[in-house]
């Protein structure tokens, strides 16, 4: 097999920027659109809102790779970064070094990426490790580094990267041309195209032992971020996540060849379904406070802590509805109280009710809370 690195083009790129005019203006107009919505939240849903956006970002770019947080210790962490808490609890060094990733690439993402700056994104990422040669410095080891699948005995290889002797003169000309594509650069490309070229050309090169991927992604954020002026908090590895074969599958197609058409236009569209998950985020979250103000001093304990419970589920909801035995588990509470609740809860414009007995269930009701038709109704799964 001959890789993208190998063939005499490498690393120019080819793709077809009309087809992806369409899409460069849509992440424009959508991400005005997102942050307009931001603006409706006060300081204190903002930060709150900031925190669980960059938390959950972190936990599914580590999940992309196989590795599972500590949601709680992540979160900790996080707050701690911020200055918003003086938390003494000891937190696992895995965890402690992505928090300090995250937010040192959402203050300083203007900063013009460098090999210092990807080292120090390398050592807090590898925080812990003692299974490694070079942490917080390019791959020396001589043997092949390659991503492989299958059993040991027959493996299936999906990627070989340059050699290690390779790799500081293959970092020097993506960082010049990080540079020299920036917004002020002298050449700049539109953001959708230059995040997912960074990506691609990040990850074909492997430069770390260990860490390529979420480090590839973190570029690719502080990317996009610079592309839009400000932190978008757009829910890229989340949305990774969420269809794993699809990226890995993309890809793999792209590290044999240099003309990426197909690349870019799964990693635009990718990006886009991102920013619309985090635009969704942020408008439930709106609904949210608006119907809690509305509501303010009508609900009794039961109803409060139910409503709450179904507000963490987030805007995808819990699978099969909020229905009666649901709201019985969460409140502990009989079924005559439950019914009464409910029937209480629709009356008041908090929840719509779908379904006939058995059938019957309950879905948050934003759209009345004041979200000017931002957000429809949203459904409430268990």
């Amino acid at each position: 097999m001959v890789w993208n690195w190998q063939q005499s083009d490498w690393p120019d790129f080819a793709y077809d920027s009309e087809r992806l005019a369409a899409l460069e203006s849509r992440l424009l107009h959508e991400s005005g659109l997102l942050f307009g919505a931001f603006a409706h939240l006060n300081d204190s849903e903002q930060r709150a809102l900031t925190v669980d956006l960059i938390g959950d970002e972190a936990l599914m770019t580590a999940r992309i790779e196989g590795e599972y947080l500590d949601r709680d210790s992540l979160q900790s962490s996080l707050l701690r970064e911020f200055g918003l808490t003086q938390d003494p609890r000891r937190v696992a060094p895995a965890e402690a070094g992505m928090a300090e990733l995250m937010v040192d690439l959402y203050r300083h993402f203007q900063a013009p990426l460098t090999h210092a700056i990807l080292w120090a994104w390398h050592r807090m990422l590898m925080a812990g490790r003692q299974d490694l040669r070079d942490v917080g410095s390019y791959r020396t080891l001589e043997e092949p580094m390659q991503v492989v699948s299958g059993a040991v005995y027959a493996p299936r290889i999906h990627f070989e990267a340059p050699p290690a002797q390779r790799v500081p003169e293959e970092m020097d000309r993506f960082v010049a041309w990080l540079d020299r594509s920036a917004p002020t650069g002298e050449r700049p490309l539109p953001t959708l195209t230059r995040a997912g070229i960074a990506h691609l050309y990040f990850v074909s090169i492997h430069p770390f032992e260990d860490g390529n991927g979420r480090i590839a992604r973190a570029i690719a954020e502080q990317v996009l971020a610079q592309g839009l002026g400000q932190p978008t908090l757009i829910a890229l590895s989340h949305t990774i996540e969420r269809h794993k074969k699809a990226y890995y599958a993309a890809l793999e197609r792209a590290n044999k060849v240099n003309r990426i058409d197909d690349w870019l236009d799964y990693f635009s569209h990718t990006v886009l379904d991102a920013l619309d998950y985090t635009r969704a985020r942020v408008i439930f979250l709106i609904g949210k406070a608006k119907l809690y103000d509305r509501l303010r001093d009508q609900l009794n304990a039961r109803q409060d802590k139910v409503l709450a419970r179904v507000f963490r589920a987030g805007p995808e909801g819990f699978v099969g509805g909020l229905s009666a035995e649901n709201y019985i588990a969460i409140a502990r509470t009989s079924r005559a109280t439950a019914t009464r609740d409910l029937q209480d809860l629709v009356a008041k414009g908090a929840l719509v009710r779908t379904g006939q007995r058995k059938h019957t269930r309950y879905a948050l009701n934003l759209g009345t809370a004041g979200t000017s038709g931002l957000l429809d109704s949203t459904g409430i799964a268990s």
